[in-house]
């Protein structure tokens, strides 16, 4: 009998986990991507202030399936997809299918508002971090040669949003102020630096503990982090920074965290979409109304009487719903009745700085150093390969012992680079370097 035909799009955790873990020769798996790497999205704002080299947090696709004949990667942005004719149209060519499994994740949520579209620095690719690390490391070359009038708006740094990412780019862009940027540049005051953390709700890492929150914010504002809670940005012109209450911030340099929004690819009915277009799934993780097509991963928004309102948009739910769906398709081919996806939350954490971390388990919140190593250690385990596991644990012992890293390269993409880029449709923010 012929393989099946299964055709994953998206290599984050869930599409990756999927097609690593469904090792069986009935099907065969075609994984498509528009990057020929996996990205390790935790650990993006680590790229973004020198502390980490992309390449240590990216993982090439061919290399993971090395050994795996039944995987074939291609690298294509998906055009649209259909569920009739149970085809996906890329700008490649075509992929007929037996199965799909979209895990396309998501992408920054500007909220439709086209100015901070236009001007904020996201962070939810590679090429966004290293995009954002050159414009943290060019603002202070500026800052050398600025006028006063100029210099405000260049040492403020803004950040919307106070979840992880948010808290834990404002912890390590303080600790770049307080240990780093004096020796690079010994000549520039620094105490005109400031570091702005903005969020709409009343309290910085909303979805966890009460004392989590207050232990995070607490931290960020001992470190000399502002911290603004209730304060929703209205707009921003690229130097001026409104707030929804009438306040104005100066600032070049506001870094988009406060939301995201899925990426679902053309051909899947509105009527299948939720709140933050997600597309809604059943306890199997089959899209409603269609049978061979599965979401997995933050995209998929599937209610259940644990979580009435959908889980949460994390890494772990995203490895274990892949990890699920390997064995329904196994009990489904074998002729056994697939079991709905249940899953039981372990916890969740941030860090905001050197031995600063909060960390929520289901019976017990602790914080401080301890944290810091849990959120440490457990993220060195979520890094594919052992290479790549060493030289990051390298990085950050380097880094406890000397406050200091040797990362912070200025690193523009040539003419040639955007063109290429262009022409492969994978310019995302390159241009805008």
């Amino acid at each position: 009998m012929a393989a099946k035909k299964i055709v994953v799009l998206g290599a984050g955790f869930a599409g990756l986990q999927f097609a690593r873990r469904l090792k069986d020769h009935s099907f065969e798996i075609t994984l498509i991507d528009q990057h020929n790497f996996h990205q390790f999205q935790p650990l993006f704002y680590q790229v973004a202030t020198g502390g980490l080299e992309p390449s240590s947090i990216s993982f090439p696709l061919r290399k993971v399936f090395h050994k795996r004949a039944n995987v074939h990667v291609r690298v294509a942005s998906v055009k649209s997809v259909d569920t009739q004719q149970q085809i996906v149209h890329t700008d490649a060519c075509d992929f007929h299918y037996d199965i799909l499994v979209i895990a396309t994740g998501c992408t920054t949520n500007f909220f439709g508002n086209k100015n901070i579209e236009r001007f904020a620095f996201p962070m939810k690719s590679t090429q966004e971090a290293i995009t954002l690390r050159n414009r943290i490391l060019l603002n202070f070359e500026d800052a050398l040669d600025c006028s006063e009038e100029e210099k405000e708006g260049i040492m403020n740094m803004v950040i919307a949003g106070g979840g992880p990412t948010g808290v834990e780019l404002a912890g390590a862009l303080i600790e770049m102020k307080k240990n780093v940027l004096p020796r690079d540049y010994p000549d520039m005051d620094f105490s005109q630096l400031n570091v702005f953390l903005i969020e709409g709700a009343g309290v910085t890492l909303a979805p966890m503990s009460e004392e989590s929150q207050q232990k995070s914010q607490q931290y960020l504002e001992d470190m000399g982090v502002k911290v603004w809670t209730n304060a929703l940005i209205q707009d921003y012109d690229g130097k001026t920074i409104t707030i929804k209450d009438g306040r104005t911030l100066r600032s070049n340099n506001l870094i988009w965290a406060a939301g995201v929004t899925g990426v679902v690819p053309d051909g899947i009915p509105r009527e299948c979409l939720v709140l933050g277009n997600r597309i809604k799934v059943d306890r199997y993780n089959r899209v409603e109304g269609m049978e061979h097509v599965f979401a997995i991963g933050d995209i998929a928004y599937m209610e259940s009487p644990d979580w009435p309102k959908g889980h949460p948009q994390l890494a772990n739910v995203a490895i274990n719903q892949a990890k699920h769906l390997v064995k329904n398709l196994r009990a489904i081919e074998n002729g056994l009745e697939p079991k709905p996806f249940v899953y039981k939350n372990p916890g969740t954490m941030a860090t905001v700085g050197k031995r600063k971390a909060v960390v929520d388990l289901p019976f017990w919140s602790f914080q401080g150093f301890f944290a810091w190593l849990v959120w440490m250690f457990l993220h060195l385990m979520l890094i594919l390969s052992v290479k790549n596991k060493l030289i990051i644990f390298i990085n950050w012992a380097i880094s406890y012992f000397t406050n200091d890293t040797t990362l912070r390269l200025i690193l523009l993409p040539t003419r040639k680079q955007i063109e290429l880029a262009a022409e492969h449709h994978q310019l995302d923010g390159m241009a805008e370097a």
